[in-house]
């Protein structure tokens, strides 16, 4: 019998493998009614795995589930929702080129759109969970905050009692990420439960109820926040690893006062005529880490694809080492030692369809030609070596990057193209996204060992700690411009730079 006190949801001993990996290894966990559960784990620790066993699209090899006290065995994602499991990935379904109303549509049956009922849904989401969607907008031109509240209610149009997000928080701003928190605290209210992927501790203590923590596919620990503290969680999730520390590492200084990478009078103006890119100056010195922080929108993406050749910029320049590279292909730049971290790894960074040894070996291919043939053997063994030196959990070189973790996949280009012939700079576009608080300090440290071998490295991120602990100097990304240059050493700095992200400093 289910009574208002009984879990939602239950997993008994779930289990599941890849090959010779075990992603989930005798799971056992409840989720209270009305509640905010937490999930949280180092990359490649089963999380995601986790949430699509629950939502039917994994189906386990072993282990057992209830809702509502009722046996669950979800063979399909359509099948969750029967049941009442909705989830909102880490990576959007919705299909760029169409309306938003449209995208709100896909998936219903019957011979004509029930636009009715969805107009009808809008307006409840709207009144008991203050979320609003523009139903005429093109998905492709909603800033990603905008495209994540209609993943929400486009899973909350299907009045679930169970909403699983994973990692919702990745690409959110500050103010977006307080509206997502006050969201998950409405479902609550309204008697539906949350589970909520995330690295961040910050916002679980704001957020959750109570948090599970996950360690190599296993249970390590958890409970209700009001009984474990933070510190405990932490612990769990590092093992022996430590959190990012400002004191880890001196900052990096140039090793020389000449530029190595050089952007001048750089403009770019938007698609829908907004401008992205004014008159944007900037250089880097050998050995030097620059840091550009700043709410995402103000053109830090733009100058990102501009330094790796993917768009050109209306007017301006790039030089690297005096050299002007403005009009080199992405494969020029890498030729010539520039290293790319691309701000979404998913559909830039990688082929998930490739291997990794494929995957690692994209930038330089003609390196393994042999006689007109590609030299597998070397791309497996120096992939091998990748595996090794940059911790990557996979079931070896030809595991489908696909199969690995959101954090390891971000490893895979990482180890790519910090391995760059030659590297001179490196542009690293959110580089520490998706990643726990474990791998983060292992990424920072692969930057620093970067610029100690002489390259420039440019490192535009939205985490202010994260750029203090590792550059020596940071501006800040506003309206197009850059603005200002703290040192990242100084007592002041954390302020200096939310000043200047605010616009109430030049």
């Amino acid at each position: 019998m289910t009574t208002a006190t009984s879990p939602l949801l239950t997993l008994d001993g779930i289990g599941k493998s890849y090959g010779n990996v075990r992603a989930l290894d005798g799971i056992t966990m409840t989720v209270e009614r009305g509640s905010v559960h937490c999930i949280l784990g180092e990359n490649g620790a089963g999380k995601s795995t986790l949430c699509n066993v629950v939502y039917g699209s994994v189906a386990p090899d072993r282990g057992s589930m209830t809702i509502s006290g009722r046996k669950y065995s979800p063979r399909t994602p359509a099948a969750a929702l029967d049941a009442g499991v909705a989830m909102v990935h880490q990576h959007f379904s919705l299909i760029p080129t169409m309306t938003v109303e449209d995208n709100l549509l896909l998936g219903r049956n019957g011979l004509r759109p029930p636009r009715g009922a969805v107009k009808r849904g809008l307006e409840r989401i709207a009144d008991s969970y203050g979320l609003t969607v523009d139903t005429a907008a093109r998905v492709s031109e909603l800033p990603i905050g905008a495209r994540q509240r209609v993943e929400i209610v486009k899973a909350l149009l299907r009045e679930p009692s169970l909403i699983l997000l994973d990692e919702p928080t990745a690409v959110l701003d500050p103010a977006e990420i307080d509206s997502l928190i006050g969201t998950c605290a409405a479902l609550a209210a309204d008697g539906k439960s949350v589970v909520l992927i995330t690295h961040k501790l910050g916002e679980v203590s704001r957020a959750a109820d109570s948090a599970t923590v996950l360690r190599d596919g296993s249970v390590a620990g958890g409970g209700r926040l009001s009984q474990t503290p933070l510190r405990t969680l932490l612990d769990l999730m590092l093992g022996g690893a430590q959190p990012v520390d400002a004191a880890q590492a001196p900052p990096p200084r140039p090793t020389t006062d000449a530029a190595c990478l050089t952007i001048e009078g750089i403009n770019l103006t938007r698609s829908d005529g907004s401008i992205a890119l004014a008159d944007v100056n900037l250089a880097v010195r050998p050995g030097e880490i620059v840091g550009i922080a700043g709410v995402e929108g103000n053109g830090q993406s733009e100058l990102a694809a501009i330094l790796a050749g993917s768009i050109g910029a209306d007017s301006g320049s790039v030089y690297l080492d005096g050299a002007d590279i403005t009009g080199l292909t992405p494969a020029q730049r890498t030729t010539a030692g520039v290293g790319v971290i691309p701000e979404d790894r998913h559909a830039e960074g990688v082929i998930p369809e490739l291997s990794i040894a494929e995957n690692m070996a994209l930038a330089r291919l003609h390196s393994y030609r042999r006689w007109g043939l590609l030299n597998r053997r070397q791309m497996k063994d120096d992939a091998t070596e990748a595996i090794s030196e940059f911790s990557i959990r996979a079931d070896g070189p030809d595991a489908p990057v696909a199969t690995l973790s959101g954090g390891n996949q971000q490893k895979v280009v990482l180890a790519r193209e910090l391995s760059t012939p030659g590297l001179r700079i490196v542009v690293a576009a959110q580089p520490t996204r998706g990643l726990d608080v474990g791998a983060v300090s292992s990424v920072l440290e692969r930057l620093r060992d970067a610029a100690a071998t002489g390259a420039a490295v440019l490192v535009i991120s939205s985490e202010v700690d994260e750029l203090i602990a590792l550059c020596s100097r940071v501006v800040v990304a506003y309206r197009g411009s850059i603005r200002g240059s703290v040192d990242a050493g100084s007592p002041t700095a954390s302020s200096a730079i939310g000043e200047l992200m605010m616009g109430v400093a030049a």
